[in-house]
């Protein structure tokens, strides 16, 4: 985690050269494609920086950027059923899952794809901050390192779709 966290701040050091990770390229569309780098940056910083004493969801709520949780979908309420949800998304084509995936996430689903306890899905997180920048006008890229592909990626383009980027394409 402290590696990521230094290339969030700072980008990739002398360090990460004498690395051979998996690399990804998520590339995306923007009216300020560095500001979307920027707003990413933020939201996963303050995410990975509490890896180590995962807070209560409440709790996230004023860890994270009021604009981040406001784009966020609204949480279901008590009379979710989560059994039957699961078995829908376990009927459902991988064409159907993916347009299900799509648009906004919650709060709560986006966290678990980092959250390490037993609880949450962080001790297999698939993909991990390597780098960022901007290219042309209107045109950004997050690159990040994985184990390998496909990876689940979902919460990765929750982050920079909630953060303003669109129409993004995946390559390596």
């Amino acid at each position: 985690m402290e590696s990521e966290l230094r290339r969030l701040r700072s980008g990739p050091g002398a360090e990460d050269g004498r690395q051979r990770p998996f690399l990804v390229r998520v590339r995306f569309n923007a009216e300020d494609p560095a500001q979307v780098i920027a707003d990413a940056r933020t939201v996963l910083t303050r995410v990975v920086e509490q890896t180590d004493d995962w807070p209560p969801y409440e709790q996230w709520l004023q860890l994270l950027p009021a604009w981040f949780v406001q784009r966020c979908a609204p949480e279901p309420d008590e009379s979710f059923d989560a059994e039957a949800w699961q078995r829908e998304w376990a009927a459902m084509t991988p064409q159907q899952r993916a347009a299900a995936g799509a648009g906004p996430w919650t709060l709560s689903d986006w966290l678990h794809w980092f959250d390490p306890t037993g609880e949450g899905g962080g001790d297999d997180r698939s993909w991990w901050w390597w780098d960022a920048g901007t290219e042309e006008s209107g045109s950004g890229w997050v690159q990040v390192a994985t184990d390998g592909w496909p990876f689940g990626s979902g919460s990765l383009s929750w982050l920079i779709e909630a953060c303003g980027g669109a129409d993004l394409a995946y390559g390596l």
